[in-house]
């Protein structure tokens, strides 16, 4: 969540974490959330942490990216900046000016599938900086003259993005991979798209998304569940309703083998993302092509891909694998960087380390390895209240049951070499994949034909990867 953060709110955050990861990683797995239901029909996760004087409040609101109308990408985005502009009362200097004199945090952003908005306070200034959020939420101003300035500086942000490649590659590869459908554009939208929207448009969407019920509300810290709840009730009255269900969109038709987007770019090293459909995080593959995907290319310097393309042939700057799974099935997606003189043995080693674990089983070594990782790092997920915040609205909005802290080491330790082998198989596809590479296409020759070899499976297979 984008948050305006004061200089004292800065150094109160700062100790917190120190203090939150000491205090709380040795109990992570005893966190404690207690769940009720507001008579708005917003779900309340409430966990009690009194070691420090510190209360954090977020809410999701079913207002993200995917649900910006045709024609209108960017709309949720810049709604959910213009509702940080204050309230009808307040000027947004004015409502910035009594949040730092708290040194709170407040804010509103959205993100691909959700819209968020929270706080986090003293315990002492709770009630202050839940009327300040509440007002922005219920009251907000929503000017005319705001909604321009924002829009206007959304447009210039974009306008910086797109001189980078790395971005232009990201907003290329999901524009081509999901189309129409509501991934099929940049959160924050584009710049010809944003500069056509209207401070009506930004209102309308407020009124018609910004609703309790079917939202999800975590607190966390120093307060009482039954007491949060009473406050809540109170200061969110006026945001009554729910958002109809949004139709899951048909999976995006796959690429007859290698489709390849090149784009002309004077730069010194070519971005590329080579992917494909990939899965949405109610899938119960989840787990497994987690740990798939640690061993293949996610899991860093122990990953495949960093070991081959980088470490022993010295192809990549940086090299990786991600599952990015939403409400609705996301991307799987390679991520490389490299000279433009070596792109093409550089994706041919990716495509060939794609046909290899699909046709090899992972070693021993790996798959304990991907297993420790993950389920050791587990606990960072409460290593601070924002975080445990977070974590508690992602159960509840992937329905993944309040126990799932105890629940996800058995899911992970329960992974065999087998399933990481038909997870790369199911989840892989060498012969249908979109590859977009923003590069200097006159040094980097991009040898499509040969690629498309690779891709295939008809060039000479890789071996599994050296332990």
């Amino acid at each position: 969540m984008s948050r305006r953060v004061s200089g004292a709110g800065a150094i109160v955050a700062a100790a917190v974490s120190i203090i939150a990861v000491l205090a709380m990683a040795p109990r992570a797995h005893a966190l404690e959330i207690k769940r009720m239901t507001l008579s708005s029909g917003a779900v309340l996760l409430v966990s009690e942490e009194h070691q420090l004087p510190m209360v954090t409040v977020s809410i999701a609101f079913d207002a993200g990216a995917r649900r910006d109308p045709a024609g209108k990408a960017g709309l949720a985005a810049l709604t959910a900046r213009c509702l940080g502009q204050g309230t009808k009362e307040l000027s947004a200097a004015e409502f910035n000016q009594k949040v730092d004199f708290m040194g709170s945090s407040v804010g509103v952003s959205a993100s691909r599938d959700y819209a968020g908005a929270g706080f986090t306070s003293l315990k002492k200034y709770q009630a202050q900086t839940l009327a300040l959020l509440a007002g922005i939420l219920t009251r907000p101003g929503l000017r005319d003259a705001d909604i321009e300035r924002k829009r206007a500086q959304t447009v210039a942000d974009i306008h910086s993005q797109e001189e980078e490649p790395g971005y232009t590659a990201s907003v290329t590869f999901v524009q081509d991979l999901f189309g129409d459908a509501p991934y099929g554009h940049p959160t924050d939208g584009t710049a010809e798209s944003v500069a056509k929207l209207t401070p009506a448009d930004v209102r309308a969407f407020y009124h018609d998304y910004y609703k309790l019920g079917g939202a999800v509300i975590a607190v966390t810290g120093d307060m009482r569940a039954d007491e949060v709840k009473a406050s809540l009730e109170k200061a969110l009255t006026g945001l009554a309703g729910s958002v109809p269900a949004q139709t899951v969109p048909p999976a995006p038709p796959a690429p007859r083998g290698l489709d390849a987007k090149l784009i002309d770019r004077s730069v010194q090293q070519a971005n590329i993302i080579m992917g494909f459909s990939g899965i949405a995080r109610s899938n119960p593959d989840f787990y497994k092509l987690q740990v798939m995907n640690y061993i293949f290319g996610g899991g860093g310097f122990a990953s495949r891909l960093v070991q081959i393309v980088r470490s022993e042939h010295g192809l990549a700057y940086s090299v990786g694998s991600a599952v990015d799974a939403g409400k609705f099935p996301g991307a799987y997606g390679v991520r490389l960087q490299t000279k433009n003189s070596s792109a093409n043995e550089a994706i041919k080693l990716i495509l060939e380390q794609m046909h290899a674990i699909q046709e090899h089983p992972v070693t021993a070594a790996e798959l304990d390895g991907a297993k420790k990782f993950l389920i050791g790092s587990f606990p960072l997920k409460f290593d601070r209240q924002s975080a445990i915040a977070g974590f508690m609205l992602d159960i509840e909005l992937n329905n993944l049951g309040l126990d799932y802290a105890d629940r996800y080491p058995k899911l992970v330790g329960a992974v065999t070499a087998q399933d990481v082998q038909e997870m790369a198989r199911k989840y892989l596809h060498p012969d249908a994949v979109l590859l977009v590479a923003v590069a200097n296409l006159k040094d980097a020759a991009i040898n499509t034909a040969m690629l498309s070899q690779a891709a295939a499976g008809t060039s000479a297979a890789a071996a599994p990867a050296k332990k």
